[in-house]
């Protein structure tokens, strides 16, 4: 697992030990990237269930202004925090260990970017897209990717938020969701 582009590009990201995690394969993120890869520059990035932290550390390196990491699990957490100082982007990163539901409830701050790609089958994905248009957590011209199983169907959001278009990968789909600007509304 690395970095593909930016400043870190090439620097080898450590992974995680056993199943738990399942890190995005390049392919994935690379097509994910070329997505959104002019909506990235000055941007403010959430990395929802940020297993080692690949997603948001990859926006970084393209120019994010600033990234939040967060994970459940302490040893997610603090390798994130290991692999943003291997990339020397922790001036720009902040981890976050804690519930991922919990924090969107709680959450003041907005975001262009959130990254979605918790544990499939888990309910997670759907329950944290509800919560994030819920509390209104994105500006104007936001952007949710949200990685699952091919099979897995989301569902529809309230607006200001609207599906975008989805992206196959071989058995992963990315949804891409955006979110209206103020003079859209």
């Amino acid at each position: 697992m690395r970095v593909i582009t930016g400043t870190a590009r090439g620097r080898r990201l450590k992974e995680l030990s056993g199943t738990e995690t399942r890190p995005t394969t390049d392919r994935v993120k690379e097509g994910l990237f070329n997505i959104i890869q002019f909506d990235i520059e000055g941007r403010r990035v959430l990395d929802l269930f940020a297993g080692t932290g690949q997603l948001g550390i990859e926006a970084l390196s393209r120019g994010a202004a600033s990234a939040i990491f967060l994970d459940m699990r302490k040893d997610a957490a603090s390798l994130v925090g290991e692999n943003l100082k291997l990339t020397g982007l922790q001036d720009r990163g902040r981890v976050i260990c804690g519930d991922a539901m919990a924090y969107l409830s709680t959450c003041r701050e907005k975001f262009d970017i959130v990254f979605l790609d918790p544990p499939y089958g888990t309910g997670l994905l759907e329950q944290a897209l509800s919560k994030i248009t819920q509390f209104d957590i994105l500006r104007g011209h936001g952007i949710i990717v949200c990685e699952s199983k091919i099979s897995q169907e989301l569902p529809p959001v309230a607006q200001p938020y609207f599906l975008h278009r989805t992206y196959r990968y071989g058995q992963i789909k990315l949804t891409v969701y955006h979110r209206q600007g103020e003079d859209e509304a």
